[in-house]
């Protein structure tokens, strides 16, 4: 199988060499690698970028039936904020064929009356004055638009063959490993386990998103006598468990690629991270500063996923499909029933990572974007036998 990005310059040469099949990968956390012929989803971080971009590909997967059969949604960041939504409103969804009819009103619309407003900036200021942390103030954005008090058990069961399981990936900044968010428990294999935890979506999600310096980070205040005996290694003790400090997911894992990884043979990446580019005079200042090397960071641990994931493709390890909103598609022999030229997809992806308001025309472009870019790749990599797409979302914004 070839590589799903045949842009040289989209993802580094090398692929990293993953072990062979028939040996066993064992992990850090104690994990063995344990493929299950199932499909996995993982969505990126990015902001509302990221959270339209994959409104768009949970579009397209309804539309050609995939959404039930998806055994695993893991997600960090953005990407939590749109799996949460689905998690949530899954049951009112009203399939027929495997197609869910009524998606655009039950999870896109949400989705876009929430990136309408602005909630970065109200938190950090409200935060920032002692209204309680920016965490809290994120928390209560989300709850008050979002998901209301509606905790991890309120989300879907995972029934194979209907509804997957979602993981809402976070950072423990104390252990500096995953924090994972499951309805049937919540871990870090350090610290242990809490089993069928009652903690607030908004909160998760907040977790899950909390973008540093200025987002995070967000706590948790536990009761150590709630975790598993003897369910973590080497950091069991009470000062891990009652109060856990998280930030975004994307620190540790900035696809939501770990979970989902160790399991499933089958794995669907999609990437909303933004477009970096070179810069000749970066600022000095110690914010833009920082800002300015997280990006690096995030985009050459980025890189270094890609290189795994590809090479893991090439070698017939994986099966699945990779799309990214950076890529250019202008540069590849591909079927693209739909018009959607680089130097429009382009500005779509440097769209800044913000929790801040974009109006319906560059909502309906991302959402359009990301229905075109998982299309291409799912038909190219996955099921040639797929229909093509017919029309964007939003025929009349196309992607830009």
């Amino acid at each position: 199988m070839s590589s799903p990005i045949e842009n040289p310059d989209a993802v580094p040469s090398t692929p990293a060499s993953p072990q062979p099949a028939c040996e066993p990968v064992q992990y850090l956390d104690g994990e063995t690698e344990k493929l299950e012929e199932g499909i996995a989803l993982c969505l990126s971080g990015g902001g509302y970028r990221a959270m339209l971009f994959h409104t768009g590909v949970l579009w397209r997967l309804n539309e050609v039936g995939m959404l039930p059969k998806l055994n695993r949604i893991s997600s960090v960041s953005g990407g939590s904020i749109t799996a949460g939504v689905l998690a949530l409103n899954w049951r009112n969804l009203e399939f027929e064929n495997d197609v869910a009819t009524n998606f655009k009103t039950v999870i896109v619309k949400p989705i876009t009356d929430l990136a309408l407003r602005t909630i970065d900036v109200s938190s950090v200021m409200a935060g920032s004055l002692w209204f309680g942390s920016i965490g809290e103030r994120i928390a209560e954005a989300y709850r008050k638009n979002l998901f209301g008090d509606k905790t991890l058990q309120d989300i879907v069961d995972e029934v194979p063959g209907k509804s997957p399981r979602f993981v809402f990936n976070a950072t423990n900044v104390q252990s500096g490993v995953l924090w994972r968010f499951m309805k049937p428990y919540m871990r870090d294999y350090r610290v242990g386990e809490v089993k069928n935890p009652r903690v607030e979506l908004a909160v998760v999600v907040a977790a899950s998103s909390a973008f540093p310096p200025l987002l995070s980070p967000v706590e948790l205040n536990l009761d150590p006598n709630d975790f598993t005996p003897d369910s973590g290694t080497n950091l069991q003790g009470n000062e891990f468990r009652t109060q856990v400090i998280l930030t975004d997911g994307g620190v540790y894992d900035n696809l939501g690629l770990e979970t989902a990884w160790k399991r499933y043979r089958t794995i669907l990446v999609s990437d909303a991270g933004g477009r970096f580019g070179a810069d000749a005079d970066p600022k000095r200042d110690w914010a833009r500063h920082t800002m300015r090397i997280l990006f690096i960071i995030d985009n050459q641990v980025r890189s270094l996923r890609k290189r795994q994931i590809v090479g893991a493709y090439e070698q017939g390890l994986r099966k699945g499909a990779y799309w990214s909103i950076s890529e250019n598609l202008d540069a590849e022999q591909v079927v693209k029933p739909l018009d959607v030229p680089f130097s429009k997809t382009e500005a779509l992806a440097n769209i800044e990572t913000r929790l801040q308001k974009l109006d319906q025309a560059a909502q309906e472009r991302l959402i359009n974007w990301g229905y075109a870019a998982s299309a291409i790749r799912l038909r190219q990599y996955v099921d040639a036998s797929m229909p093509l797409e017919a029309a964007f979302p939003f025929p009349q914004q196309g992607v830009g």
